[in-house]
């Protein structure tokens, strides 16, 4: 899942920004509202979190210009302003959530899910795939009942390939959707993970889940019988 801060402390956003990653999140930073903008713009997010104090404008004219575009990307608003009329203006320009700084980084994380589960239909409660099931709010994946011990990134990779099962998916899309703007264009990353997960795949399925398509990238499908 990919995030975008807006956060004008760069300290406190590349804080948070180490812990989401752990976590398994794609993290783009955006230090103003221009910023944040032209970000939105050019990239697809599950979620972002929004400061209301930025240094070119406030967060809630970024979140009313948002929604005035019919933009239904989920947002946080994670502010020191935790007065009341603050939270109910930020509700009712289209926030999901409103919560306090500083606010406990696992609380966060779960604020997070819980927004992309109501808000965003690609996101199914349970993906089955042949043997393979995959529940992205509880973190876990089995095949064949037995199930996986994946870290964060392997089931973030696992996870976005069973979103969009049985299309190609490009090194691209997963490296931009689960690295965000840190990846390396000819990063061997990809190649790792994918190996790790057919492995452990294959430890309790004969079948080849993930295939490669040469010159194009991944797909995820079960073999017909």
């Amino acid at each position: 899942m990919k995030v975008l801060i807006i956060e004008d402390d760069q300290t406190l956003a590349q804080n948070l920004k180490q812990v989401l990653q752990k976590d398994g999140f794609a993290i783009d930073i955006a230090v103003s509202k221009e910023n944040g903008l032209i970000e939105i713009e050019v990239n697809e997010y599950d979620c972002l979190i929004l400061d209301i104090n930025l240094p070119d404008g406030s967060g809630f004219d970024l979140l009313r210009d948002l929604r005035k575009i019919k933009n239904k990307t989920p947002v946080i608003i994670s502010t020191a302003r935790g007065q009341i009329e603050d939270r109910i203006k930020g509700l009712n320009l289209g926030a999901d959530d409103y919560v306090a700084k500083p606010v406990d980084s696992n609380e966060l994380i779960a604020r997070i899910r819980a927004v992309i589960r109501r808000n965003n239909n690609s996101v199914l409660p349970i993906i089955t795939i042949g043997n393979l099931v995959v529940k992205p709010a509880q973190h876990y994946a089995s095949i064949n009942n037995h199930p996986l011990t994946l870290n964060a990134k392997e089931f973030a990779v696992l996870e976005y390939l069973a979103q969009h099962g049985g299309q190609i998916i490009t090194r691209t899309m997963l490296m931009e959707h689960i690295w965000g703007s840190d990846f390396e264009t000819f990063s061997n990353v990809i190649d790792v993970y994918i190996r790790n997960l057919r492995r452990k795949l294959e430890k309790y399925s004969q079948q080849n889940l993930i295939k490669t398509v040469r010159g194009k990238g991944y797909i995820l499908g079960h073999d017909e019988q």
